[in-house]
């Protein structure tokens, strides 16, 4: 009996591309004749036409199964999604806009059947055609979280991956409602291998990241796999306390030069300053962990299905 492998591709706003997405899987899954194929598309709560695609393209191909969100619940709720439903031995992840290339399934299998590994994973080498502040920032991000914390996280990892059912069992056990995989990949541990490839641009469509979208799933890498959080209320504090020490300098040189012709205002005033950044900073770094707890104790399911085609 042949292998089944689960491949599931998040979609949001991806009609354009799932056409040519699905010409790709075609041609893989001829090539990799010896192996049946389950083709998860999980519609992340799509504005546009995506959802209708989806099901156009499971009418026609019985190997297509697919989730429609009854909203956007994010990326790693859809992520979540597929590796709850996929079937397969081996279950595959990648994105519909073909920036994950197929052509590389047949490489990563062969590692994970015949070199032992559990996992197959990709970075890119490059980053041809992201914006350079884009860039910078996430180059400084790797570098920030992997000093910070105790999971390494590879700089230019990609979420396409594929995994065999053990380590897919173990991602579904962490059932957190925080996500961030980048991170739940390294904690998980096993067998891994990177492949690197040059990076590949969007075959159609828009990116749906963007810079604060991006910042923000950063914070929550950051606060999940970290005891030192960076976080927007700290940065505000810490510009605070850098507020009061100019503003200290300024106040002396000016006595200095000037004279002070109201006695005491100036040290009070650098205090009050001074203080209340420290306290913001540090009610930040509160409020980030409280705010985590408050969502993982209501308990409140990761996502929600509107229609699914998978019994």
């Amino acid at each position: 009996m042949r292998e089944l492998i689960s491949i599931i591709v998040p979609c949001y706003n991806e009609s354009e591309a799932l056409p040519l997405f699905m010409k790709e899987m075609d041609k893989v899954a001829h090539q990799m004749h010896e192996l049946n194929f389950e083709i998860i598309l999980v519609d992340d709560g799509s504005i546009d036409n995506t959802k209708q695609i989806i099901k156009q393209i499971a009418e026609v191909d019985d190997k297509v199964k697919f989730i429609s969100f009854s909203r956007n619940f994010g990326k790693e709720a859809a992520i979540y999604a597929g590796f709850q439903h996929a079937k397969g031995s081996f279950v595959a992840m990648m994105d519909a806009d073909l920036q994950d290339p197929p052509s590389l399934l047949p490489d990563m299998y062969k590692a994970v059947t015949e070199e032992g590994y559990d996992s197959v994973a990709t970075r890119r080498v490059t980053r041809r055609g992201e914006p350079p502040i884009r860039s910078l920032f996430a180059r400084c991000f790797y570098k920030i979280i992997n000093k910070m914390s105790d999971v390494e996280i590879v700089d230019g990892a990609r979420d396409f991956r594929l995994m065999n059912r053990k380590f897919v069992d173990a991602l579904l056990e962490l059932s957190e409602y925080n996500r961030f995989s980048k991170g739940l990949f390294g904690w998980v541990g096993f067998k891994n291998k990177w492949i690197d490839y040059e990076n590949v641009e969007r075959v159609a469509g828009k990116t749906k990241w963007s810079f604060w979208s991006l910042f923000r799933y950063s914070i929550e890498g950051i606060v999940a796999f970290t005891t030192t959080p960076l976080v927007i209320s700290s940065i505000v504090g810490f510009i605070f306390c850098l507020l009061s020490i100019i503003a200290i300098t300024f106040i002396v040189v000016r006595r200095l030069l000037f004279g002070d012709p109201v006695a005491g205002w100036a040290s009070l005033t650098c205090i009050i300053t001074f203080l209340g950044g420290v306290q913001l900073f540090c009610l930040g770094i509160l409020g980030q962990y409280l705010a985590k707890m408050y969502l993982e104790i209501k308990k409140r399911p990761i996502y929600l299905i509107d229609e699914s085609n998978i019994k």
